[in-house]
């Protein structure tokens, strides 16, 4: 058993257990809840109290907090739920600079109340914002702190954390010694239930600190709601998860794209968190996360009992190791000897065909009678599941927002056309999507707009026998001071012209090129546009032209 600083083999005096609660969100909130259920038990063993603590402002000032950012936890609502959830005292610090969570100023703060109460041990759970605070208190108060515990224990009068060493290959037993001091410690909290139990005596004490300043240089830019805060890997119905098997964090990026493509959420072993391939909030297994989807990968994983302790409850796992032998083939499913490296971006290919196939389809047919989601819905699906915003898309596509947004309202339906720029979005050959008969199609609609164009006199091919090619060019005339055609127009693809006599004006949405003999302008067709000479001589210009 390891030892480090902060002497615990005599609990007399102060026997009191704290739990630092986190108040950033309900999710942080539930997680320290769970920690004070811990708290209660470890407390019970020495005769002592399970105490929270919470620190912030009870009236923050608007004006300083951006109004599309997270809500902190009232203090007030979070005190009754630590009472109604073991806590025999709930400390209260009310002061105007714990209005916002920075872990300098929460450090001093807690470092100021410790020097006073002189609590046995104090815990925080496994967050970023916990881990500093933790580490900063303790080397405020010159003490120990044992990092990430699976497990708190009593053992010879000491209290004892059990914490993964070694990639989580080991579990060590690390106790405090030295000079009596306050004891620091994170803690997984997923190991730990949400138990409903009333305190003793379950009173709410205020408690004042010595004036903590805000550290100099530091200000508040902006703050906003991470996006995976919603995203509940507990709750998820489809999990991908990655081991150290996938040998870096590029590897580890094949995990990310095959949950992307199915809707799932990311999930991971311990080596990819310990080497920041990965959030910590992505850990799964005794020490991390307990999952429960109806399907779960588990890919490039050995099968070691301290991950598996958190997948039992899944439906199906499909695993996916080179190793034949790994143990994680005698738990799963379905198993599939194959370098994760070079399946899985072939895995998210199909999935994705398959979907946009479906899409070709949903599109052909209209809404299908007992179909839940339509093609719009598919879409915004489909995108949201890549991580893109509609701007990004719009730009991939060559669309407006505003025209993606009505695809995925169904106000319109979108052209083929759109949805081989979508598959190519998607990471997808755009030909792989579509059947044979769809190819005819739009071959045909290349081949009679070729014809249309070419019966006009102004237009002469130069790709003789190109009406059903993708890039065809062409030679076209413009009588002087004339408009090649009375009204703007746009088709699919990208056009790329050269003058080549005369000079030429282009409106180009709303903005005006002039170019003059030699010069050349390369531009997205879809965009309205309008062509005109503007000399006193014909203008030719060479037209080169992509239609997908």
């Amino acid at each position: 058993m390891i030892g480090i600083k902060g002497d615990m083999t005599n609990l007399q005096g102060n026997r009191e257990i704290w739990v630092w609660m986190d108040l950033r969100g309900e999710r942080f909130f539930w997680n320290s809840i769970r920690l004070l259920s811990k708290a209660r038990d470890l407390a019970r063993d020495v005769s002592g109290r399970g105490c929270a603590l919470l620190m912030g402002k009870s009236t923050m000032d608007r004006a300083k907090v951006p109004v599309d950012g997270p809500s902190f936890i009232s203090m007030k609502w979070a005190s009754e739920r630590c009472l109604e959830h073991g806590a025999d005292i709930v400390y209260v610090v009310d002061h105007e600079h714990l209005a916002l969570p920075v872990a300098e100023i929460y450090a001093k703060a807690l470092h100021s109340i410790i020097k006073k109460k002189t609590p046995t041990v104090v815990l925080f759970t496994v967050t970023d914002f916990g881990k500093e605070i933790g580490a900063r208190a303790a080397m405020l108060a010159d003490a120990g702190m044992i990092a990430e515990c699976a497990d708190l224990r009593r053992k010879k009068g000491r209290i004892v954390g059990t914490s993964p060493s070694w990639g989580g290959q080991i579990m060590a037993d690390i106790a405090f010694r030295g000079e009596r001091a306050t004891g620091f410690a994170t803690v997984q909290p997923a190991g730990f239930d949400v138990r409903r139990a009333r305190g003793e005596p379950g009173i709410v004490e205020p408690l004042s600190i010595e004036e903590v300043t805000s550290p100099r240089g530091i200000r508040l830019l902006s703050r906003s709601r991470d996006h995976r805060e919603d995203q509940r890997l507990e709750e998820a119905k489809v999990v991908v998860v990655g081991g150290a098997g996938l040998g870096d964090a590029e590897g580890f990026g094949f995990v990310r794209d095959l949950a992307g493509a199915i809707g799932g959420e990311v999930g991971a072993t311990r080596p990819p968190v310990l080497q920041h391939w990965v959030e910590e909030e992505r850990l799964i297994g005794q020490t991390g996360k307990t999952v429960r989807p109806e399907l779960l990968f588990s890919v490039a994983t050995s099968g070691a009992v301290q991950y598996t302790a958190g997948i039992t409850d899944a439906k199906r796992i499909v695993a996916v190791n080179r190793d034949p032998n790994a143990p994680i083939f005698h738990f799963a499913d379905l198993g599939i000897v194959a370098d994760a490296r070079k399946f899985l971006p072939r895995l998210s290919a199909k999935v994705k065909q398959a979907a946009l196939r479906e899409l070709a389809e949903e599109r052909k047919e209209g809404k299908r009678k007992g179909r839940k989601e339509g093609l719009g819905s598919r879409v915004r699906r489909l995108r949201e599941n890549q991580g893109m915003t509609v701007e990004e898309l719009a730009e991939a596509t060559g669309q407006a927002p505003e025209f993606i947004q009505k695809v995925e309202k169904d106000d319109l339906t979108p052209s083929v056309s759109f949805l081989l720029r979508f598959a190519s979005a998607m990471d997808l050959n755009p030909a792989t999507v579509l059947k044979e008969e769809d190819k005819r199609v739009i071959r045909d609609m290349r081949a009679r707009e070729f014809m249309k164009r070419t019966q006009n006199y102004s237009y002469q091919t130069l790709s003789t026998g190109g009406e059903r090619d993708h890039l065809r060019a062409f030679m076209i005339t413009i009588e002087p001071r004339q408009a090649h055609k009375p009204v703007a127009y746009k088709h699919e693809g990208e056009e790329f012209i050269f003058v080549m006599e005369g000079e030429l004006k282009l409106t180009l949405g709303r903005k005006v090129h002039h170019l003059k003999r030699g010069e050349s302008v390369h531009f997205n067709s879809d965009i309205p546009h309008r062509l005109r000479s503007v000399s006193d001589e014909t203008t030719k210009c060479m037209v080169v032209l992509y239609t997908p």
